[in-house]
């Protein structure tokens, strides 16, 4: 149970932390530039929102698996380790930070970015000082949220790195596992950790927003 609920605490963290850094670039990039084929591709990130997650597990299975297209092209093989968790939580987190990124960045006032550029700001102070600022609030709740879904995702983490006890097994991997050996107090406890986790989180996120 332990194992379960490091393990789960860190693939989160770490799929958070790049989803955070790839969110706001992207969607930065996004709201600033256009270019063919946008909406093709903004709509190609957003698209783990509404596949069910057996269906992003198959689909990263294909790309990590032995025959995938990762592994012919860099000889690498990551299947059925906590890495794969990784990127599986990555994925179908994503979409949750870079709506939360762009959403921010939109709701920025355009006037203080002119002022700003008129008194000869360059772009690069300019984000990092006035408008990473202004956008820290959805910013902050993207990590919120993205970090929640992280910890309970279970379908495409199950299909591209098993549930492997101290090795791949997640929070709900274990309660799934638990529940099928008739372990129910044990099931119980992890449940009752999410819930309160999500409860507090849930909590300071519409706290912050007030």
């Amino acid at each position: 149970m332990i194992s379960a609920i490091y393990l789960s605490l860190k693939i989160s963290v770490i799929s958070t932390f790049f989803s955070l850094l790839i969110g706001i670039i992207l969607s930065k990039i996004f709201i600033t530039f256009e270019f063919k084929l946008k909406r093709i591709i903004e709509t190609f990130f957003l698209l783990p929102l509404v596949l069910p997650p057996s269906i992003v597990g198959y689909l990263l299975l294909m790309m990590l698996g032995r025959n995938g297209i990762l592994s012919k092209i860099f000889h690498i093989n990551i299947i059925f380790t906590w890495y794969s968790a990784v990127i599986a939580s990555l994925v179908v987190s994503f979409p949750i930070m870079y709506q939360n990124c762009k959403t921010a960045f939109l709701e920025i006032d355009r006037e203080i970015i002119k002022s700003a550029m008129t008194l000869g700001t360059s772009n690069r102070r300019i984000f990092f000082f006035i408008e990473l600022p202004l956008a820290k609030r959805g910013i902050i709740s993207g990590i919120i949220l993205s970090f929640m879904r992280a910890v309970g995702e279970f379908g495409a983490t199950l299909m591209v790195a098993g549930n492997i006890p101290g090795k791949t097994q997640t929070i709900p991997l274990a309660i799934y596992q638990y529940v099928e050996m008739g372990k129910y107090k044990v099931a119980n406890i992890l449940v009752i950790i999410v819930l309160c986790l999500g409860f507090f989180i849930i909590f300071f996120v519409n706290t912050e927003r007030r």
